[in-house]
């Protein structure tokens, strides 16, 4: 059993003033519904969820440790249980409790046995079996590590999509959640002084896809970066001047090597990532076709 306390305004960048309790009980990691919560939270930006992750509760002794979470720190209660039997004793105990108790999968896995005639099999944690799907994604992701930030750029050819930026363009964190996607992602920083990797104009078979932001947003990342790192130099590496020729030298290349470019100034690594899965399936739809 994994509990754990957040506050999904780390993670969802808006402001909010009204603080409750959500607890969030899964008997697999709790991914789905973390993920589920913050987008109902999108729409309620004057509230601020302290989120209880209660994941792999698959027991009666589990469950009641859970319950007395819930107990000491009402709040609502969204859960993902295929077990009908801890479902039916987390029901009953926050009916006594007083606090709602809301299954979120109830309505897809209804409309599905509609839609498919059929009778539903629950299996604990199918979504994360390990199959070929759990393998690839692991595979993708050992990739873009070893492909992060320039390195091994020597060897790119094994990527899905090469991305490009300049210092502080998101092309890391974007990388990743990819990768956890299934694709392999190389990232190569585009630093006016330096040379692009061997052979990156050769990869015509290969989705290149530059990544840039506003210079006072890069600007300001880069401080947050510096002051992180308690370095108080103020180099051309923070000044906005040479971060607009830093990002026109961007443009202008992917310009001339026909590369899409995303602006991800106000784009969440969320959105960065549709549109470059996007991009990669109109490439491969084009590439298949040719």
């Amino acid at each position: 059993m994994v509990r754990e306390t957040l506050h999904l305004s780390t993670i969802l960048p808006t402001v909010m003033k009204r603080h409750f309790h959500m607890h969030l009980v899964s008997d697999s990691t709790g991914e789905t519904l973390q993920t589920a919560a913050r987008a109902a939270m999108a729409s309620y930006t004057d509230h601020s969820p302290i989120a209880h992750i209660h994941a792999l509760i698959r027991t009666p002794r589990q469950l009641a440790r859970t319950v007395a979470d819930i107990e000491s720190q009402p709040g609502i209660v969204f859960f993902t249980l295929l077990d009908p039997e801890i479902r039916r004793q987390l029901e009953e105990q926050c009916q006594q409790i007083g606090v709602p108790a809301v299954s979120i999968l109830d309505s897809m896995i209804q409309s599905l046995g509609v839609f498919l005639n059929s009778k539903s099999r629950p299996q604990v944690g199918g979504q994360y079996v390990l199959n070929a799907d759990y393998f690839r994604r692991m595979d993708a992701l050992a990739y873009t590590l070893a492909h992060d930030d320039g390195q091994n750029a020597d060897d790119l050819s094994g990527a899905d999509i090469i991305l490009l930026g300049i210092s502080r363009s998101s092309k890391t964190p974007t990388s990743i959640y990819l990768a956890l996607r299934g694709l392999k992602i190389a990232n190569v920083p585009i630093v006016k002084s330096s040379p692009l990797p061997k052979g990156l104009h050769d990869l015509k078979d290969h989705l290149v896809i530059g990544l840039m932001a506003s210079a006072e947003r890069i600007a300001q990342i880069r401080k947050h970066r510096l002051i992180s790192l308690n370095e108080k130099a103020n180099t051309s590496y923070i000044d906005a001047r040479a971060i607009q020729e830093e990002i026109l030298n961007m443009t202008t290349l992917c310009r001339k090597h026909d590369w899409p470019l995303i602006d991800v100034t106000r784009r969440s690594v969320e959105e960065t990532a549709a549109t470059i899965t996007k991009l990669h399936a109109e490439w491969q739809a084009n590439h298949h076709a040719g």
